[in-house]
């Protein structure tokens, strides 16, 4: 198993922990690496879901436990970049996990693994 970082929708399906499979591989994942990566991006889009519904309590409760996750920022390159791989791997059905810039410790660019 590589590391990686996780998509918004495999994180949110982590911190949901309903489906068998993920709450399995992201056990599986975490005894391996000690914790999540997820980026910016992620958290901005699970704040805008939540504030969507109007959550306060639960965008203070994710908030409150992003301390044990690593978060990646992206710069203009590495934007760039997700979004041409964004791009290429968003068919129906597929997985993205984007990749970490070469000037951060490399994980690789697979979400948990099936």
């Amino acid at each position: 198993m590589d590391r990686a970082i996780l998509d918004t929708d495999i994180f949110s399906e982590v911190l949901k922990g309903i489906d068998p499979h993920v709450v399995a591989q992201a056990t599986a994942y975490r005894t391996i690496f000690g914790r999540y990566t997820v980026s910016t991006i992620t958290i901005l889009e699970i704040v805008k879901g939540l504030h969507k519904v109007q959550r306060e309590d639960r965008i203070q409760q994710f908030l409150a436990g992003l301390t044990t996750i690593d978060i990646l920022t992206l710069d203009v390159q590495s934007a760039e970049l997700a979004g041409r791989i964004y791009a290429d791997r968003s068919a129906p059905g597929s997985l993205l996990a984007v990749p970490i810039p070469s000037s951060r410790p490399s994980p690789s660019s697979t979400a948990l693994p099936s």
